[in-house]
């Protein structure tokens, strides 16, 4: 693990480096910051026209791929204005800038394509882009088997995708997706079924769930800007792929209910792997898989919008946390891991801030106050705002009286922010095919909410810490290819 922490501190940029002087650089930084402004002006015209528009049978311009659209672009501004400095002096310096900007332009298609090919084709160059930036520092083995194992990834999600896609054209005739999803409701159950799992199967290896997590844990050869744009866009793909489909799933109470406990499982398992990391970068693509999972259950409860409003806030939060990942490694020491225990002052906040957040999402958004899946989503959150509020209680640099009496404000303030917003990308989405469509209540969801709460005992209980089994368990499944791992700074120093 020495060698581990060494490397990440020695990637870090020189603190005498200094933008390129190239000039591909610099146009692709002004290029991509006017899309983001073009884009916003798109998702101007869509919110007021209220309509989708675009080339019949090719691209569709809708509430959707007005929303991903700003945000890609604004992320993909910020990496490579990050870039201009942070990769100052790479010997493949243009190759970096053009990949990032070709996988701007790529993921901008694919989510405006209509026509089967063109999206098939978009998803598969994504998919290759991101895999040319993972191995980038072509000197290194580790990279180049690195990109490797992510290629053999993302060409069986495409793979996938594809054949799903050939299934719906087959029996529908149409080659658009706006054609195929018109005639959802005459195609038959079995074909239904396949093309169902073919495109379920590429979205969660895409957005890296389990059992297709370890490609996410092997990609640490990346740049950190390419991480970022990596955990903060890539990923998300899964996600706007389920949501482009979503006439196909909603319909199916047993594939919705599937869904969720792949998504469940997904984000208890990135969470526990989480708790055993000590690398930095592990550590984000540890949080990445939870949130990923959890993004693909919203899917599964039937509420889209709920799942672009995820990725959007994760995209910003992993986004942020990347580029400042070097920051991270400098300044933080090794400290203890034991932790404050809580007051009974601080318990007693810490249920009412969890049951007051949970109870102003619902008053939000309309979610918890029916007998549906609805109600499955509120309880997340309220286990959400509790696990918020009591870290917050725990941190030793603000007094016992101002955590007391700021937690309740700032946690529930953060919540009202977050059910304005999902009301936000709800309207603006409302024109896509599906937004929301909530399941009815079944065991499946009495019985994974009951995991999430032992899951939550478990974790502030520290049964983690206390069962070696468990934790060996834990840090073996969160191993990546061993052909990925850099152990030695001398590896750094010659690159």
């Amino acid at each position: 693990m020495t060698g581990q922490t060494r490397a990440n501190d020695a990637v870090q940029p020189s603190e005498n480096a200094t933008p390129s002087a190239s000039f591909l650089p610099r146009a692709t930084t002004a290029a991509v910051w006017v899309l983001f402004l073009l884009s916003v002006g798109t998702l101007a015209l869509t919110v007021t026209g209220r309509s989708a528009w675009g080339f019949a049978g090719a691209l569709v311009i809708d509430g959707l791929t007005a929303v991903v659209w700003v945000v890609v672009t604004f992320f993909s501004g910020i990496v490579h204005s990050y870039s201009r400095r942070y990769m100052a002096g790479d010997r493949y310096l243009d190759a970096f800038f053009a990949r990032i900007f070709a996988f701007t332009l790529v993921v901008m298609t694919m989510t405006a394509a209509d026509h089967v090919a063109l999206f098939a084709g978009a998803w598969l160059a994504m998919g290759l882009l991101m895999t040319s930036l993972i191995g980038h520092v072509r000197d290194w083995p580790q990279a180049r088997a690195a990109s490797r194992t992510a290629r053999l990834y993302f060409l069986a999600s495409s793979g996938l995708l594809t054949a799903g896609l050939l299934t719906l054209v087959w029996a529908t005739g149409a080659t658009s997706i706006t054609g195929i999803l018109g005639q959802v409701e005459t195609l038959p159950r079995a074909v239904a079924l396949v093309a169902v799992g073919c495109v379920f199967l590429a979205a969660i290896i895409q957005s890296a769930l389990f059992p297709f997590h370890s490609w996410l844990l092997s990609s640490m050869t990346a740049p950190t800007p390419a991480s970022a744009l990596m955990h903060a866009g890539f990923v998300n793909a899964g996600g706007i792929l389920l949501t482009r489909f979503a006439p196909l799933f909603a319909g199916e109470t047993a594939v919705m209910s599937g869904i969720v406990v792949v998504g469940a499982l997904s984000a208890l398992l990135g969470q526990a792997l989480l708790l055993v990391q000590t690398d930095v970068k592990r550590k984000l693509g540890a949080s990445t898989m939870a949130q990923m999972g959890f993004m693909i259950l919203q899917c599964g409860l039937g509420f889209f919008a709920a799942a672009i409003t995820h990725l959007v806030l994760h995209g910003f939060y992993k986004a942020y946390l990347f580029l400042s990942s070097g920051e991270a490694v400098e300044q933080t020491a090794p400290k203890s891991a034991k932790r404050e225990r809580l007051s009974v002052p601080g318990a007693v906040v810490s249920l009412l801030t969890a049951l007051g957040g949970g109870a102003l999402f619902a008053v939000l958004t309309g979610k918890g106050t029916h007998m549906d899946s609805g109600l499955f989503l509120a309880f997340v959150v309220v286990l959400t705002t509790m696990h918020a509020a009591r870290d917050v209680l725990r941190r030793p640099s603000l007094s016992p009286s101002v955590r007391l009496v700021s937690v309740p404000l700032v946690v529930l303030t953060a919540i009202g922010a977050y059910g304005v917003l999902f009301n936000a990308v709800s309207t603006v989405i409302a024109g896509a095919p599906m937004a929301k469509a909530p399941t009815e209540l079944t065991v499946v969801h009495v019985g994974v909410a009951a995991l999430f709460a032992l899951s939550y005992l478990a974790t502030e209980l520290g049964w983690h810490r206390s069962s070696g089994r468990l934790y060996v368990a834990l840090l073996n499944r969160s191993q990546p290819d061993p052909d990925t791992i850099l152990t030695r700074k001398e590896d750094y120093n010659d690159a």
